[in-house]
């Protein structure tokens, strides 16, 4: 998955795990970025009496890079606060809530909104209302009026949201951890050196986080005020028009149990517990000892994790799952040349030159953030959920938007379909059919297959399932 549950202690920590982070040139505001960062993974939209919330005790960032050097300087931090209004019921509500101060509703949450940058920490707002979790048509019987009202603007052009939404994100998790049973090449599948004599018939990926939701923190700003000279970038060669951008999670040091439930204290300097930039690096690239290591890690350091990108092991187990459906990448390797079109398109960027009218370099610290060049336009009309990949510039790994396919992308590149990029003669073309096939819910479109929908407007991530109408 994006990174949903990707190391062993954040899985037992679904409140600060973050899943997926997204940075965009707004499609409907081209002057603003909208930056979005979502937490506690695949909720079940029935999941009460408690329904999901964000953590009284985690301190959410969306960090931003602005001059190339791995490091934060703009960091914007939310905080959270959690109200019981009745306690005297199990009940998360007792009758509708159809608007944000709803007395039935008793289990509320607000927060506040810090800007941290060179010249000192600015609260942006407090005490902002979070909508409540999609319970059902009795309990939100408008939903969508319901999350509009928690859209907050916060200073001139920023506004935010933060609340459940609807999993963006599509993949075929059942296929890809039962050992890369591919569901349209089960038949080729070579489990251990076996040959396979017939687990399935020929079938299409499956969305397996189709209807379940997910915790957003979205924040939609003018793009100056992200930029190190303040200015807006027309230039796309422009070192100054791309920033790197990436979300952590952090929890205080010190935490102290009391017999008395509610009653713990949290003390000391908040230590950073997970971290994400480009989608499945540490779901994938990181070895499994030192995972939970990585999510402490600061993106300026990401040298030290460099190996992993440039010697992916799923580039190599591929062509043995599936013997001459994915290329075999042991003669390239054995030439001494590195993955350079990996450590490009995740640790540095892309620079000027390599794709023509593209470029998101920022320079040679390798870092792992989302790269996004300000001064490329949203595609408004033919967008390509394969992003560059697919002809369009506008989209991952520029930035990312909440419909591109990252999965596909990422694990084309991984299989080779990037590597021309360093090797002109290296020929990607059955990387690229089978990745397509095998690892999403089906041949690429803007919908995940009809299984997902988006907002054309922020927050952009669709209306959250209902639990109701689970099943």
């Amino acid at each position: 998955m994006s990174s949903h549950r990707e190391a062993p202690e954040i899985s037992k920590d679904p409140v600060a795990d973050s899943t997926d982070v997204y940075a965009f040139v707004s499609p409907d505001r081209p002057e603003r970025v909208t930056l979005i960062a979502n937490y506690l993974p695949l909720q079940a939209p029935d999941g009460g009496p408690n329904f999901y919330e964000f953590g009284d005790d985690v301190l959410y960032a969306i960090n931003i890079d602005n001059d190339n050097d791995g490091v934060v300087d703009i960091s914007y931090q939310f905080q959270f606060t959690s109200e019981i209004t009745n306690p005297n019921t199990f009940l998360y509500n007792t009758g509708p809530i159809t608007t944000l101060q709803s007395p039935s509703w008793n289990r509320r949450q607000t927060y506040s909104v810090t800007r941290v940058d060179e010249d000192g920490t600015h609260v942006l707002g407090s005490g902002i209302p979070c909508p409540p979790c999609n319970i059902g048509p009795l309990s939100t019987p408008n939903y969508v009026s319901l999350a509009n009202q928690a859209i907050t603007s916060i200073a001139p052009g920023t506004k935010v949201f933060a609340g459940q939404r609807a999993e963006g994100f599509y993949v075929d998790l059942g296929a890809i951890f039962d050992l890369g049973d591919l569901r349209p090449f089960e038949q080729d599948h070579n489990t251990f050196g076996l040959a396979n004599t017939g687990l399935g018939q020929m079938a299409k990926g499956v969305n397996s986080t189709a209807g379940v939701n997910v915790h957003s923190i979205a924040i939609q700003v003018p793009i100056n005020q992200l930029t190190r000279d303040g200015e807006r970038p027309d230039e796309v060669t422009d070192p100054g028009a791309v920033i790197g951008v990436w979300t952590t999670a952090s929890r205080q040091k010190a935490r102290i149990f009391e017999s008395s439930p509610g009653a713990n204290l949290n003390s000391g300097p908040f230590m950073q517990v997970s971290r994400l930039g480009n989608p499945l690096v540490n779901e994938v690239l990181i070895p499994l000892g030192t995972k939970d290591y990585w999510n402490s890690q600061r993106p300026a350091g990401d040298k030290q994790f460099a190996a992993h990108v440039a010697n992916p092991e799923l580039a190599g187990l591929l062509p043995v799952l599936y013997p001459g459906v994915f290329p075999n990448l042991a003669a390239f390797n054995k030439t001494g040349a590195s993955r350079a079109d990996l450590l490009a398109i995740l640790l540095t960027g892309i620079p000027t030159g390599v794709v023509a009218g593209f470029q998101n370099f920022t320079g040679p610290t390798q870092a792992d953030m989302l790269r996004l060049n300000l001064a490329i336009p949203p595609t408004t009309s033919g967008a390509s959920n394969l992003g560059l990949v697919g002809g369009d510039p506008a989209g991952y790994p520029n930035g990312r938007r909440v419909f591109d396919d990252v999965a596909t992308i990422e694990l084309r590149a991984i299989a080779g379909a990037t590597l021309p990029l360093v090797d002109p003669s290296f020929k990607p073309d059955a990387a690229a059919g089978a990745i397509s096939m095998g690892l999403t819910s089906g041949p690429s479109d803007l919908t995940a297959m009809g299984t997902e929908s988006y907002l054309g407007t922020f927050p952009y991530l669709g209306t959250p399932h209902s639990g109701f109408a689970a099943v």
